[in-house]
């Protein structure tokens, strides 16, 4: 039984894991280099840190809007044609970015509007994308192995950054190429792989274990049956309708979290490239020096998460992963020396990101079928409208006081609540355990 398990595992993860880490890449690197555009778009396009933080954060409002519906659909047309609608759509609009002067001047609105219609319009086509595959990777792998899988998908989110902030630093540097400002061709150049992967998803994704006819026999047996044995014992204890999954407490209590981390991930991922640029660096050299925190955060993450599955422990992971967060942004306000910064900013993106691959677990362990695809998008949308609040708040404070301090102590905070809760919740680890008939 071990042996067709390995292979199952090994081949599964080998098969879904990398194309998706690619996938992810692009997308969360789509919607975070409006961070490295704002460098020369803001002046480009009269933009006040207020105006910037409302349209990087007013993605995450029309992505709340649509986010159950969307992994609703998932659920019913399949992960392969879903995700490749939705990789299509996002990719044309985040190249529209690179246009906002000339749709302004067509269309009459000012780039200011301009720029929040298409940030709005990137959120509704990119709804789903998250929470979806989340869900899919549900399909296929058991619970014991979710910590250490999740966290190698999540960790698209740093490297996008690792590699994605040093190219972005680069392409800025192209200005006048084609009559286009390097803040143009940054959208260009980094939408296009998305839409080429759009066709390549509809073609390789595999929507579920029992269509996937590169497993063996016994492999895709012993995987249908593993998942279903697992299914039924969530079910015995909480078997929770579409309807139930998005009204119930708990995942309300989750998506509270999930609000404090993601508050984190974008107030900072939004400005962080802005406050090391301020430190007097260039274009190029900021991208290599906002690659740090990510790059080490990666490794972090990717341990942290198999940590937590080989203690199969996750409550006390998640809560001590939020607390090194919110220690790590608090203390960036403290010294003004740009390489202490860079270490505070460090300790807190280990924090972050080793906090996501925990989390997902705990909604997973309890809900299944049609209610984690329900469950994960309200617990996904909820909490990223701290994606709005986050960005937001850090450009209106950063106007009033003329200052990041007061909008990085707020973010902290909400990572301390987000601990609290997390503690306060607790989590079965019983329903994460080997079904008995699967031992």
């Amino acid at each position: 039984m071990q042996d067709v398990e390995t292979r199952t595992i090994r081949k599964v993860s080998v098969r879904l894991i990398p194309f998706l880490i690619v996938c992810y890449f692009i997308a969360y690197l789509d919607r975070v280099n409006v961070g490295f555009a704002a460098i020369t778009m803001n002046k480009a396009l009269g933009l006040t840190a207020t105006m910037f933080g409302f349209g990087s954060g007013i993605f995450f409002l029309t992505y709340f809007l649509f986010e159950v519906p969307s992994n609703l659909f998932l659920d019913r047309f399949g992960a392969r044609k879903w995700i490749a609608r939705i990789m299509i759509s996002w990719g044309i609009l985040s190249a529209l970015m690179a246009f906002i002067p000339g749709i302004a001047r067509a269309t009459g609105f000012s780039a200011e509007t301009t720029f929040y219609v298409i940030r709005a319009l990137l959120g509704f086509a990119e709804a789903g994308f998250f929470p979806g595959i989340i869900f899919y990777l549900t399909l296929w792998f058991p619970s014991v192995y979710r910590g250490r899988i999740i966290g190698s998908f999540i960790v698209a989110i740093p490297l996008s950054s690792v590699i994605g902030a040093p190219i972005s630093g680069m392409i800025l540097g192209m200005n006048g190429v084609g009559g286009l400002d390097g803040w143009q061709w940054l959208f260009i150049i980094e939408a296009a792989p998305a839409v080429l992967l759009a066709f390549v998803t509809y073609f390789y994704l595999t929507s579920r274990p029992a269509d996937a006819r590169w497993l063996a026999d016994d492999e895709r047996a012993w995987l249908s049956d593993r998942l279903d044995a697992e299914r039924r014992q969530r079910e015995r204890v909480h078997e929770l309708s579409v309807f139930q999954a998005m009204f119930n407490p708990r995942v309300w209590a989750l998506a509270l979290v999930y609000f404090g981390l993601v508050a984190c991930l974008y107030g900072v991922g939004f400005w962080l490239p802005q406050i090391v640029k301020a430190f007097g660096l260039s274009n190029a050299m900021t991208g290599w020096i906002v690659a740090i925190p990510y790059a080490i955060g990666a490794a972090f993450m990717i341990w942290y998460g198999r940590h937590s599955d080989a203690k199969a422990e996750r409550k006390a992971h998640a809560a001590v992963a939020l607390l090194i967060a919110a220690a790590g942004i608090a203390a960036s306000t403290l010294t003004g020396n740009p390489t202490l910064t860079v270490v505070a900013f460090t300790i807190g993106a280990c924090g972050v990101l080793a906090a996501l691959p925990v989390f997902w677990t705990l909604p997973t362990a309890v809900l299944s079928g049609s209610a984690a695809a329900a469950g994960i998008a309200v617990i996904n949308s909820i909490g990223n409208l701290s994606g709005f609040f986050g960005p937001y708040a850090m450009g209106w404070i950063k106007d009033a006081t003329g200052s990041f301090t007061g909008g990085l102590l707020l973010i902290a905070a909400l990572a301390l609540v987000a601990m609290v809760i997390v503690l306060a919740l607790g989590h079965d680890q019983a329903l994460e355990r080997v079904p008995a008939a699967q031992t």
